[in-house]
């Protein structure tokens, strides 16, 4: 006897927690109004411009960074090459944001969500290239960063 998922479960089950981690509450995993995007439009650009515990990073370069790797993990997905990436460039170059950079950065966060959900929900055949290792990845990590955030806003 096999034990299969089909492909469907399958998407079915990624969007959901991709939704959750970025937008939409489900309480699969989360509390109301703790997704990725509604606890960044409670933030301002001071506290998104401010070190969380004392020397770390801001949360702006924690949305940059979140934004390149949605970009890395969008081709990996696709079973593009993604060469050799410097991953410590935006932690060094993302600091103090203005009200506008901040505002920029938001929508480029939500608009790059846009465009790798589509991306996902397009994927049929989960069983072959790193779709799902890509999808899981985007998950996770994105959802560690959300909880470096929550933390921080602990302390700022």
């Amino acid at each position: 006897m096999t034990n299969t998922i089909s492909q469907a479960a399958i998407s079915k089950t990624i969007l959901a927690l991709l939704d959750e981690t970025f937008e939409t509450h489900y309480g699969i995993y989360l509390d109301k109004g703790t997704s990725l995007l509604e606890t960044l439009a409670k933030i301002d650009y001071v506290k998104a411009s401010a070190p969380a515990g004392g020397g770390c990073a801001t949360l702006a370069a924690h949305v940059e960074h979140i934004v390149f790797y949605l970009d890395v993990l969008e081709k990996y997905a696709m079973g593009e090459s993604v060469g050799k990436q410097d991953w410590g460039k935006i932690w060094a170059r993302i600091n103090t944001v203005s009200e506008s950079e901040w505002e920029s950065s938001r929508t480029k966060l939500r608009t790059t969500y846009i465009r790798v959900r589509n991306m996902i929900a397009e994927i049929e055949d989960w069983g072959t290239g790193k779709s799902l290792e890509g999808a899981l990845a985007i998950i996770v990590h994105t959802a560690y960063h959300l909880g470096e955030i929550r933390q921080a806003l602990c302390w700022l």
